[in-house]
């Protein structure tokens, strides 16, 4: 089912709990499609399209919040094993080609406060930011129906990527003034582009991806998230609430659970894919948070790999009060891991359709969810 903006936003602020949702929010992993053919999958399940995935039509405002570096990626080296390259960021990266991974970096633009100085003006404001055609379009969407999401940097993410973790987490002791600039640098950016965009249309989402933690914990404290990232969310979400905005949703694999305090104090109201395997339960944390914070994904990816009892097990765990009756994106925790047999994972969308009081799927398009 492809539900509406309208649909969508007063399921996920508890206001309406006409129907459950039932999703995936990623989809498969790298060389699951070549398991499951082997298994007898169709072309129709490879592409996620027979499960009929519930899905809410959306559009991303035509605001660039990257980096603009000047630079021009290249390859450095090539082997059977391995590729090293310089990255739009003057990152030197490393990709492996023996397993599914993304390019590592192994060395950063910013050390020093003085290298900071010379990248910031990657981050300022320019009216080019702003596609001026794509904006107009984007009322019409919204007119049809589309959800509008607003997409702001990462208040961890983002002086990640330019220092790397272990930089950054002594950084926050070595060189706080310097981190505060960034995110205030940042945060003059994103105000900025959301002016300019919610002078054209209204924004229903903020969004931010972080990754800031792992199955231990995060990798900065509360004090540390309260300091520095919370001043820069309140900033951007203050300004989107009062162009309407519904949601402030963020991604964060790991467990962030000891910062869900400050983030909800920060604005955050949704958060996702909620890994059971680091110890994200959702359901406790909706007994312990309530209506102030909504969950997508929250079932355990692996369960997939074990038996049908494994699986029910896991669903009638998740699919049931207090988590149903809004607030709530049923779905994986990440994408579908290697392993996992098709029949399995057809037993999975009957239960769980079953169990939510869902009809039978209808095949459409699959919609990444992830936002």
């Amino acid at each position: 089912m492809l539900w509406t903006r309208e649909e969508y936003l007063s399921h996920m602020t508890f206001q309406s709990a006409g129907r459950e949702m039932f999703s995936e929010l990623f989809g498969l992993l790298i060389s699951l499609d070549r398991e499951w053919k082997s298994q007898g999958a169709g072309d129709s399940e490879i592409s996620l399209e027979a499960f009929g995935w519930d899905a809410v039509k959306y559009a991303r405002a035509p605001f660039d919040v990257s980096a603009r570096t000047g630079i021009t990626p290249r390859v450095l080296s090539d082997s059977e094993t391995e590729q090293v390259s310089i990255d739009a960021m003057g990152r030197r990266t490393r990709l492996s080609k023996k397993c599914a991974t993304i390019a590592l970096p192994f060395s950063y633009p910013v050390e020093t406060p003085d290298d900071w100085d010379r990248v910031r003006s990657w981050y300022r404001f320019t009216d080019d930011r702003v596609d001026a055609q794509k904006l107009k379009e984007l009322k019409h969407q919204r007119d049809e129906g589309a959800l509008i999401l607003f997409w702001m940097p990462g208040g961890f993410d983002e002086p990640r990527n330019l220092m790397g973790e272990e930089n950054l987490c002594c950084a926050y002791y070595d060189e706080p003034e310097m981190l505060e600039d960034m995110l205030l640098t940042l945060g003059d950016m994103c105000v900025r582009g959301l002016e300019r965009v919610m002078e054209e249309v209204g924004v229903d989402v903020l969004c931010v991806h972080e990754d800031m933690a792992g199955r231990s914990g995060p990798m900065i404290g509360p004090k540390l998230f309260k300091r520095f990232v919370s001043p820069y969310y309140r900033r951007v979400w203050d300004l989107a609430r009062q162009g309407g905005a519904r949601l402030f949703s963020q991604d964060s694999d790991g467990n962030i659970e000891a910062l869900l305090d400050e983030m909800l104090d920060a604005g955050i109201n949704c958060i996702y894919p909620c890994e059971p395997q680091a110890g994200m339960d959702m359901m406790k944390l909706r007994k312990k948070y309530g209506t102030r914070l909504a969950f997508k994904g929250g079932i355990d990816k692996f369960a997939l790999r074990g038996s049908f009892e494994d699986i029910r097990r896991e669903l009638e765990y998740k699919m049931a009060s207090p988590l149903t009756g809004g607030g709530t994106v049923f779905a994986l925790d990440h994408r579908i891991p290697n392993g996992v047999p098709i029949e399995n994972y057809r037993y999975y969308v009957r239960l769980g359709r079953e169990l939510l009081g869902l009809p039978p799927c209808s095949p459409a398009p699959h919609v990444r969810m992830a936002f």
